[in-house]
C-alpha cells in the first residue's frame, strides 16, 4: 500500500477530518489505496496555537498524546488538484472549487501547490509503528 507521511499536529487533524485536503508542492498521478503515517516530527508551536489546540482537544489530543512514528488511518486518493488562485482568506482549486473555513486554515494553498483529496477515511484501531520517508512510499504492514 502506497503511504504519505506527515508531520504532527498536521496529520491528526486531517485524519480526524477537521480538513479537508492535505496539500503539497508536488503533485501526484497515483489514485487508489493511501496510509496516513506520522512522522516523528512535531510542530510543538502550530499544536499550541489557540484554534489548533481546541481542535486537537475536541478529540482528545494534546501535543504531549498526539501519535508518532506510525500509521494511523487509510483512505484512498481520489484527486490531486493544482490550486490556481489564492486570496489569504480562500483559494480555487482548478476544478473550480472554493476552500475557505478550516480547510483553507489547515492548509498551505500557495498558487501552483496542490490539494491532495483523499476519501472514505479510516482510523486504524490500532497504529502501526513505521518509519517514515519522503515523497509517496511503500509498506507491506498493512
Amino acid at each position: 500500500m502506497k503511504v504519505l507521511s506527515m508531520i504532527q499536529p498536521w496529520a491528526s487533524l486531517f485524519v480526524l477530518r477537521e480538513n479537508e485536503f492535505e496539500t503539497r508542492s508536488w503533485k501526484t498521478n497515483y489514485r487508489g489505496p493511501l496510509a496516513i503515517h506520522t512522522s516523528k516530527k512535531i510542530d510543538k508551536a502550530v499544536c499550541r496555537h489557540v484554534a489548533i489546540r481546541s481542535l486537537l482537544g475536541k478529540h482528545g489530543y494534546t501535543e504531549e498524546t498526539l501519535p508518532t512514528g506510525m500509521i494511523i488511518a487509510v483512505g484512498r486518493l481520489e484527486n490531486c488538484l493544482k490550486i490556481t488562485e489564492e486570496n489569504q482568506t480562500s483559494a480555487v482549486l482548478e476544478n473550480g472549487q472554493i476552500v475557505s473555513g478550516n480547510d483553507y486554515f489547515l492548509g498551505d494553498f500557495n498558487v501552483g501547490g496542490y490539494a491532495w483529496v483523499v476519501q472514505d477515511m479510516k482510523v486504524l484501531n490500532e497504529s502501526i509503528p513505521a518509519k517514515g520517508q519522503l515523497g509517496l512510499w511503500e509498506t507491506d504492514l498493512l
